[in-house]
């Protein structure tokens, strides 16, 4: 049976229809959950709306996602108010629409390398799907506004008042959709728009103006996405242009076939010869697809023509590199040999068997500490849940009867019934970052009070629904390990930059339970783990995994014993090489004020590197200390949090 085409017209008579069916058989048993025949009827509806009759759809607690054969949807109460249907509905619409116009293998085809550029790609293209339904389907435009203002006043959008605090992939996605479907924002994505606005359209006013012609063709919208980037300042993390490299081998092909005799009869001249010769065993889309492509870089593709006559590979080394520089807050900081750098998971580094060893023994080592680092865990909790409790509105004319003000009825029959709202206190999501020291000297009781501590406050948060991310950072070897080997056969180069194998460690990720990253706190006990410590570049690379997340508040914490140190890099360059790039790598995620960045030092003072930082001189004050930051950050106070941290930092 065909599928009926999808209208608003249409998908309103599925929700009608489904709705009743629901409610007349709930005639007939008790209903459990008032909310299940609105669910069922939003379940077909999307299904419907994304042409997809096999897509599961489900309503959960969780973030909502799309994945291959299933949609997750915000979960619906038995209230079934105004704002969680409006959620669902916008929700559901947004996904589906991302199912029926995304194709998956085009977007990969085009992504960029780098971690803004994607990000700005995928909320464009995402805008994209959306304004494509509000054309066709103008029910859905509502819906997901309803949607896009929610987010946007639970993140808080409405309030922001400087543009270095609006994200700016956020504001792309937004400016994409207003200016492709004409509709005005919502209040507070209106406000983070506006703040960018300016910028758009001095940087990329021209290019969007073909953006109504690419809208529905995703790889030419793509396309015109890059060219956006590109504008915007960000085009060293577009990464090659898919469309040069098929060109490439396209001609390489056109080139063999004339020789093998293959295909004899060509017509037209000899460049429209070899287009159409370029790819014999291509689909028409692909063909297409290729041809637009060269007619878009046609203008560039000639006047490369002409300045190159014999060197057709000469030209990439001498253009911009492909990748993002290894630092983007120090473009000028090098590294010598990056093949031998790892980032892996702790469990990897050591047996099960082995893990459940180590853990036994830090807590047999630090169980006369648990008590009081549990108190101050305790501590911060309550804190933490009394910002989340949730408070009342009374004296409403609709909602909840209140039974404490019954009594004035009895007394004066004539007075109206009083009813109250649940009303949510404002917690914005939260991930916090622990990045653990793991060099040599934190060897003993350091570093044993830092697992310990991090263990319970990873607890603690994740009781209070904060996420909890747990890394370390040292090298794979003393003295250079590989690269150095490879710098000395090389010649001895001067002025190598960074020369050690880096390990950065991931002893607990966010989304991981944390019973399940229990036992590989207990890998820090590890003889032979510790060793060197590069902290510029742990600390660029904790950000880069704080900054890809979708919570509101990110919090960084650095637990540090002092400078960085690395005896090979620092023998071969200034002596002042890793410091002057950690103290960049800082100014740039304080500048960008994407992630709050806050410091311990043991033994030694960080506050020369970190604005908000505590130094302690004795390692059983950690516990303390890293409980008393975390609680001073979620003050809403600023006053308050700022003489907190000023008394912290002044000890």
């Amino acid at each position: 049976m065909a599928t009926p085409p999808a209208n608003s017209h249409f998908l309103s008579r599925v929700i009608v229809s489904a709705t009743r069916a629901a409610r007349l058989g709930s005639m007939s048993k008790p209903q459990d959950n008032p909310a299940d025949p609105f669910k069922k009827a939003l379940a077909e509806a999307t299904r419907v709306l994304a042409d997809d009759r096999e897509l599961g759809v489900t309503y959960s607690v969780d973030p909502p996602g799309l994945s291959n054969d299933a949609l997750r949807l915000p979960q619906i109460s038995r209230r079934l108010t105004r704002e969680e249907v409006l959620l669902a509905r916008g929700t559901a619409d947004g996904y589906a629409l991302r199912r029926r116009f995304h194709d998956q293998g085009t977007f990969n085809r085009y992504a960029p390398e780098g971690p803004m550029a994607r990000d700005l790609y995928e909320a464009m293209e995402f805008a994209r799907c959306e304004a494509m339904g509000a054309h066709s389907m103008p029910g859905t435009a509502g819906n997901i506004d309803a949607r896009i203002g929610a987010e946007a006043a639970r993140k808080g959008y409405a309030e922001i008042k400087d543009k270095a605090e609006a994200p700016l992939s956020v504001a792309a996605g937004y400016l994409i959709r207003a200016r492709a479907t004409g509709r005005d924002l919502p209040e507070g994505a209106r406000n983070v728009a506006d703040l960018w606005r300016e910028t758009f359209e001095e940087q990329a006013g021209e290019t969007l103006e073909g953006l109504q012609e690419a809208m529905s063709d995703q790889a030419g919208f793509a396309r015109l996405a890059r060219r956006i980037i590109e504008d915007l300042g960000y085009g060293d993390q577009l990464g090659d242009d898919p469309d040069d490299q098929g060109g490439d081998e396209d001609e390489a092909q056109g080139d063999e076939d004339p020789e093998e005799g293959d295909e004899p009869d060509s017509s037209g001249d000899e460049e429209s010869g070899e287009e159409e010769d370029a790819a014999p065993d291509q689909s028409q889309e692909q063909t297409q697809d290729s041809a637009q492509a060269e007619v878009s870089l046609d203008e560039t593709a000639d006047a490369e023509d002409a300045e190159e006559t014999e060197m057709p590979e000469g030209e990439a080394p001498q253009e911009p590199p492909p990748p993002a520089p290894v630092s983007e807050a120090d473009p000028g900081y090098q590294v010598y040999e990056q093949s031998h750098d790892e980032e892996i998971r702790a469990e990897d580094l050591a047996e099960p068997a082995e893990l459940e060893r180590l853990r036994a023994y830090l807590d047999q080592q630090l169980d006369p500490l648990k008590g009081a680092v549990g108190r101050l865990a305790n501590k911060l909790q309550r804190r933490l849940q009394a910002k989340q409790n949730r408070s009342w509105e009374f004296d409403r004319e609709e909602g909840i009867l209140d039974a404490g003000r019954l009594a004035r009825v009895v007394v004066s029959p004539t007075t109206s019934l009083s009813f109250k709202v649940e009303k949510d206190t404002e917690f914005r999501d939260t991930v916090v970052t622990l990045l653990l020291d793991n060099s040599g000297s934190m060897r003993g009781r350091p570093i044993s009070i830092a697992a310990i501590c991090a263990d319970i406050l990873a607890r603690t948060l994740e009781r209070c629904d904060v996420k909890t991310e747990i890394l370390g950072f040292t090298t794979r070897t003393w003295k250079g390990g590989q690269s150095r080997e490879k710098w000395l056969a090389d010649g001895r180069p001067q002025k190598p930059g960074r020369l050690n194998d880096l390990r950065h460690i991931v002893y607990k990720s966010a989304d991981a339970p944390w019973r399940r990253a229990r036992p590989n706190l207990g890998l820090m006990m590890k003889e032979g783990l510790l060793k060197e410590n590069i902290d510029g570049e742990a600390l660029e690379w904790a950000h880069r995994r704080m900054a890809g997340r979708g919570e509101q508040r990110k919090i960084l914490m650095v637990i540090s014993d002092g400078a960085p140190v690395d005896d090979s890099t620092l023998s071969v360059n200034p002596a002042n090489y890793l410091e002057k790039h950690l103290r960049d790598v800082i100014a740039m995620i304080e500048r960008r004020r994407a992630v709050e960045l806050i410091a311990i030092g043991i033994g030694h003072d960080v506050t020369r590197y970190y604005n908000r930082a505590v130094t302690i001189t004795d390692v059983e004050q950690l516990a303390g200390a890293m409980t008393e930051q975390l609680a001073s950050l979620f003050d809403s106070d600023p006053r308050k949090r700022a003489r907190v941290t000023g008394m912290r930092r002044a000890r």
